[in-house]
């Protein structure tokens, strides 16, 4: 057998576990930095590359061979009878979930079973966070209730992963339209990345209006007080401490600083407030260079933002200078 999962630290549980086969890791976080569809698996790996590396997460180098072993984690199924996936509910799951079962629908699988353990909650725990938190026993009671993947999960993680990719946004909110209780946790995960949109209302990402929403209601926080106070508010936890100071370092650098760094705490400051209480925009202050999947945004109108109060993507006409 060959388990795949989201990181070492699962990883290291499944290995203690007692439960038989090789263990490896397939663990590209996609809800942050470039993801566009129709690249081969080299030029994938690249642009991750050079996002994994100016980011300050590992060298380009350090980046391009994590990469390559996540691939070769795949392509290891040949070798085994059976492959089980260890996922569960969070963003950063379900998109290697989408991207994993799309690669898998493309390989000839011969009478290779492909198992899927993927889960929301688990019995006796009244708030579910991830997997990462099971005891080895806990994972090992799972085992046994994995189920085969479903031809209907290969169509619906084939139509998320072309979603997700797609340069227009719009394309995710078709795919929620449709039946996606194959993947029963998908649409919400999905829905939480489309929240990372720009707002019309403000030009800020949920997780960047929930820290600034956060720093004016209890004044200035450390960063890791912050970021707990921040996932407090989330529904479902997906965004790592990395991921979130990179949002505040962001926030921070830009030519109106919407927050500021000192004495080793982080507040609001008054283009902040501005931004925040509907005063003035984000983008329009400081202009946008982020990608959200295959989408794009850049220049000083995001051509995609999210509409808070009626839960869409809505598209924006560039205006003449």
């Amino acid at each position: 057998m060959l388990h795949i999962t989201d990181g070492e630290s699962v990883a290291g549980t499944l290995r203690q576990s007692g439960i038989s086969g090789d263990v490896s890791v397939y663990g590209d976080l996609m809800y942050e930095g470039p993801t566009p569809g129709g690249l081969s698996a080299e030029a994938w790996r690249d642009t991750r590359a050079h996002f994994m590396a100016e980011a300050g997460y590992a060298t380009l180098e350090e980046a391009r061979q994590y990469l390559k072993r996540c691939d070769d984690t795949l392509a290891a199924f040949s070798q085994h009878e059976e492959v089980v996936i260890w996922l569960d509910h969070r963003l950063s799951d379900q998109l290697i979930l989408i991207r994993v079962l799309d690669w898998f629908s493309r390989q000839n699988l011969g009478a290779r079973k492909l198992s899927l353990n993927c889960i929301g909650r688990y019995p006796g725990r009244d708030h579910f966070v991830a997997l990462g938190e099971l005891t080895a026993h806990q994972l090992a009671s799972l085992a046994d209730t994995r189920p085969r993947v479903t031809d209907g999960q290969f169509r619906t993680a084939q139509a998320a992963w072309s979603a997700f990719t797609a340069p227009d946004p719009t394309a995710i909110e078709r795919l929620m339209e449709t039946d996606t209780s194959a993947l029963p946790f998908l649409a919400t995960a999905l829905r939480r990345h489309l929240e990372q949109f720009p707002s019309v209302d403000g030009g800020l990402s949920r997780t960047e209006r929930q820290a600034l929403s956060v720093l004016r209601e209890r004044g200035p926080l450390p960063a890791r007080r912050l970021f707990a106070a921040v996932q407090q508010l989330e529904e479902q936890i997906f965004m790592g401490d990395g991921s979130f100071y990179r949002v505040l370092t962001a926030l921070s650098s830009v030519r109106h600083p919407l927050v500021q760094k000192a004495d080793g705490e982080v507040a609001i400051t008054k283009a902040g407030r501005d931004v925040l209480e509907g005063r003035a925009d984000h983008i329009g202050l400081t202009g946008i260079d982020r990608w959200l999947g295959g989408v794009h945004l850049e220049g000083d109108q995001a051509a995609w933002r999210w509409d808070r109060g009626s839960g869409r993507i809505v598209g924006i006409k560039k205006t003449a200078p």
